[in-house]
């Protein structure tokens, strides 16, 4: 059976590269750290590390294991926390993945309020993650709720999930523009016009992505700016450097200096998915999750078809 004082022996080593600092790190000594470590790959049979005089690497095994051991040590650490919560009498707590998204839509603080509101002791702990590492987290029971650009794959034989919202993807352009003047925007007024791409760090290829949507409606982009985010983006079309595409929720409140156009022949919209674990479901769990699709009907954005 695992030890889990030497399975944070090993991450705390492994961060470090350096037994001694690790050490100091810990409050310990070096030897009964390192004793620690040779214990652990002697009960595993696995070299964790490379040593040398200088410091010390994981070997490609070590790194697998390091991923886990951090995902195990993650959920004794909730688990230790619902423990003590449940023997204050308190229902537990909720870990919720979600991504940028979440927020901008309204549809996660619309839920974490009608949360409060029905169970204001309930405590909530929030994760910006990536879809990938809110599937994992909800595999690996770190998470009890995922609001993911996303949906799991249809035969995920450990994942559900829900459509929540499809968010309009609107042309921003600068306050003055001579576009802004027109009637129409037509799909050739946008050729030869400088772009700002919003990337999306998920997907390497999402400039590729975003070029062929655009082609797809009959314009080539001149992407002379990458944005890191919608909100950036916002900023540079009001600066004057160039026209951009932005979720609905992102433009309201925000367009000092911008003005937003609908473009009915670009169908395109920025996805949010409701996701959870198929089984075991805490009450708590599935209370919020209903919350969730209810805060998805009370919002503005439309609900999507998987």
């Amino acid at each position: 059976m695992l030890d889990l004082r030497q399975l944070r022996y090993f991450v705390a080593v492994a961060e470090a590269e350096h037994v001694g600092r690790a050490a100091e790190r810990l409050h310990m000594s070096q030897s009964p750290l390192s004793r620690q470590i040779a214990q652990l790959e002697k009960n595993l049979g696995l070299t964790l590390f490379e040593r040398s005089q200088q410091r010390i690497r994981l070997t490609s095994d070590g790194r697998v294991f390091l991923s886990e051991a951090e995902a195990l040590l993650r959920h004794a650490d909730r688990l230790e926390n619902l423990g003590r919560r449940l023997g204050r009498g308190e229902e537990g707590g909720l870990c919720i993945g979600y991504v940028g998204d979440a927020m901008h839509t309204g549809v996660l603080p619309r839920a974490l309020r009608d949360l409060h509101d029905d169970r204001p002791g309930i405590h909530v702990a929030l994760y910006d993650l990536t879809a990938a590492q809110q599937f994992e987290g909800l595999r690996q029971r770190s998470l009890d709720i995922a609001l993911v650009p996303e949906a799991p794959a249809d035969d995920d034989p450990d994942l559900e999930s829900a459509p929540l919202s499809a968010d309009p993807l609107l042309l921003a352009l600068p306050t003055g523009h001579p576009l802004g003047g027109q009637a129409e925007i037509r799909p050739e007024d946008l050729d030869g016009q400088p772009w700002i791409a919003v990337e999306n760090s998920q997907d390497v290829t999402w400039r590729d992505g975003f070029i062929a949507s655009c082609a797809a409606a009959g314009f080539t982009p001149d992407i002379r700016l990458a944005a890191p985010d919608p909100l950036t983006a916002i900023g540079l079309v009001a600066s004057g450097l160039g026209v951009a595409l932005v979720q609905e929720s992102m433009t309201r409140g925000r367009t000092q200096g911008v003005a937003v156009r609908e473009l009915p022949w670009f169908d395109a919209s920025v996805r949010l998915w409701a996701a959870w674990h198929r089984i075991d479901l805490r009450p708590v769990v599935a209370s919020f999750r209903t919350t969730v699709l209810r805060a998805r009907e009370d919002g503005e954005g439309d609900a999507v078809e998987k």
